[in-house]
């Protein structure tokens, strides 16, 4: 989130991760993520992207480019509500193969920051998934003085119901699940421009399934519970 009374700037970030998860479904291995956002004041506006190097997660249809926007509006000086949006889209993805191209999915945030934590509920609508997301993060930070730098702890429960998963298909195929990711990440500021940030995060899949029509629900196998070491790069200009 940038600075409520920052100018513009752009921030260009690689990052490479052991495995890619979202919501607690993995959707991936080894994976490279790079993104460039643009930030000015309230306002920011990026591009994501996925693309596997390795192990690619069965059924997936990479690579992934997401678009992404957000507004904050500052209530307090505590308190700040962001609406926002993200376009998830798979310019490989084929309807025949039951993937949709594309899907979207705005969002409202509430950042709320009590005690040097900070809380931040997130509520989330797919309009092509047919279904809401509801998220909940605490993060904080303890100060490594000596390094000069900290360390940076996250949590983050959600869980999540779509009534239209899989395209191409009837009956609808509804997903449901619920999702849980503590982490810890090492920020080092190379430059006044530049830092480099080591992270890694447990995160699990949990009470995750699909049914179709008045069929029975089943497992989702693709739920993950594991281990996941992240490094990434930025630059700000």
């Amino acid at each position: 989130m940038v600075s409520l009374n920052a100018g513009s700037s752009w921030t260009l970030t690689a990052s490479t991760l052991s495995q890619y998860g979202f919501r607690g479904v993995r959707r991936g291995g080894l994976s490279l993520q790079p993104s460039l956002e643009y930030d000015a004041g309230r306002l920011g506006l990026g591009i994501w992207a996925n693309a596997p190097l390795k192990n690619e997660a069965v059924g997936q249809p990479d690579p992934e480019f997401d678009f992404y926007g957000y507004y904050a509006v500052e209530l307090t000086d505590t308190v700040t509500v962001v609406p926002g949006f993200t376009a998830y889209t798979y310019p490989k993805a084929n309807r025949r193969d039951e993937f949709y191209s594309a899907t979207f999915e705005p969002n409202m945030a509430l950042n709320y920051s009590i005690g040097g934590v900070r809380l931040t509920p997130k509520i989330y609508y797919d309009f092509v998934l047919k279904g809401p997301t509801t998220e909940l993060t605490a993060s904080f930070a303890i100060p490594l003085q000596d390094w000069g730098t900290e360390l940076d702890f996250t949590g983050t429960a959600g869980t999540y119901l779509w009534q239209d998963s899989v395209a191409n298909r009837i009956p609808a195929v509804k997903n449901w699940g619920d999702y849980y990711l503590a982490g810890v990440s090492l920020p080092y500021q190379v430059t006044k421009a530049s830092k480099v940030v080591i992270g890694w995060a447990y995160t699990k899949g949990s009470h995750n399934f699909l049914k179709e029509g008045p069929a029975g629900k089943t497992r989702n196998a693709a739920a993950i519970a594991g281990g996941v070491v992240t490094l990434s790069c930025s630059v700000t200009f």
